[in-house]
């Protein structure tokens, strides 16, 4: 949008030549804005995704422990978790001891999350990409029980998350995980969809398109990337955007039947 808005002010102001500067400076304008403050930065990028990474891996062993002992489906998840991301031996060996350091019974969370919050929080898909991550690892086993709740509720309200916000995303999450491989075998496959975008079957066209959008927005491999996200880990983002598009597109495909049928 910049970029296009430069190029119009530079042919104003300086004529055919302030085109290219204009366009120049709306581009490092436009990357800002998607980036995030230091996104120009490739030693800040990578520290970003150092630091994510680090979080996960320690939170995930946190949760796994947080009823006072890590199952072998939670093992497993995080195993496949691993292999997703496409680890070297180097990285996969420094992530179990992450995950094993999370899990030890006197660690304490809260000095990771305050780097966390140094690093990454000043964006706020960060926070919630965290936040997805460690709901998907709670709910690895089918269900999250309450002393996994009670740890995501802790951390979400370190993330900077009221409880009615986390509701909603935890909401959100499970309902998502009903449409897995492309389509939900729910007999309430019409309701899982709205809440798996946040909104209700009274919502209007536009509201449930914008949050559609806004969901997709969220999850998109570059906006991810560039903010310090390990590309890695955008397997997982574009897994929870596929099950958006099927919620969306069961919505919109039931509203335009009725609308045919009214």
């Amino acid at each position: 949008m910049f970029r296009l808005l430069g190029a119009l002010a530079g042919f104003f102001l300086l004529g055919f030549w302030g085109i290219f500067l204009g366009y120049f400076i709306g581009s490092f304008i436009d990357r800002f804005r998607a980036f995030g403050p230091g996104g120009m930065n490739p030693f800040n990028a990578a520290r970003r995704q150092s630091v994510f990474l680090e979080t996960v891996f320690i939170l995930m062993g946190k949760l796994a422990k947080a009823d006072g002992r890590v199952s072998e489906t939670e093992v497993s998840h995080v195993e496949q978790f691993m292999q997703k991301l496409r680890m070297t031996r180097d990285h996969r060996l420094k992530a179990i001891t992450l995950f094993k350091q999370g899990a030890s019974a006197d660690y304490d969370i809260r000095p990771q999350l305050d780097v966390f919050l140094k690093t990454c929080g000043y964006s706020p898909n960060l926070r919630q990409m965290l936040l997805v991550y460690l709901i998907i690892m709670g709910l690895s086993d089918g269900h999250l029980n309450s002393a996994e709740e009670e740890l995501l509720r802790d951390i979400a309200g370190r993330l900077g998350y009221h409880q009615a916000a986390f509701d909603q995303l935890l909401d959100m999450i499970m309902n998502q995980a009903h449409f897995a491989g492309g389509q939900s075998t729910s007999a309430n496959a019409l309701e899982d969809a709205y809440k798996a975008l946040g909104v209700s079957k009274d919502s209007t066209d536009q509201e449930v398109k914008h949050a559609y959008r806004k969901l997709m927005s969220q999850y998109h491999p570059d906006k991810l990337m560039g903010q310090g996200v390990p590309e890695e880990m955008i397997a997982v983002a574009t897994e929870q955007a596929k099950e958006v598009q099927t919620a969306y597109d069961l919505i919109k495909k039931n509203r335009e039947q009725n609308r045919a049928t009214a």
